[in-house]
């Protein structure tokens, strides 16, 4: 699997590809089993009250989280370019320029921590 992770505004965002062969994560919203590369990764917004308070890019808001959507692809490429874009999605909902975000993809074994 590969851990791809968004750093800016002094926090981070990482989601998954799983890749041919592994097993995703099943649950009401997956995509088709036969996808052979799966992105599944948080979504969250700014709200006004409620949610979670956290500091991003040196200012305190409250964020909401959605339940991640996963999305299956056919090709590794076309999957981690939708996981960049996805990240640096979530980024400019807290108002964060899609340029200032850092993106690292980082390959993982499934089980290691």
């Amino acid at each position: 699997m590969l851990l791809v992770r968004g750093h800016a505004g002094g926090t981070a965002l990482t989601g998954t590809v799983f890749e041919r062969g592994e097993e995703a994560p099943s649950y009401k919203g997956a995509p088709d089993e036969d996808a052979p590369y799966v992105w599944v990764c948080d979504e969250f917004y700014e709200v006004e009250s409620g949610g979670s308070a956290t500091t991003i890019d040196g200012r305190d808001i409250n964020v909401a989280f959605d339940t991640p959507m996963p999305r299956g692809f056919e090709t590794r490429e076309q999957a981690l370019a939708a996981a960049k874009e996805h990240i640096r999605t979530q980024f400019a909902r807290v108002g964060i320029a899609e340029a200032d975000v850092e993106i690292e993809v980082v390959k993982q074994q499934p089980g290691e921590a």
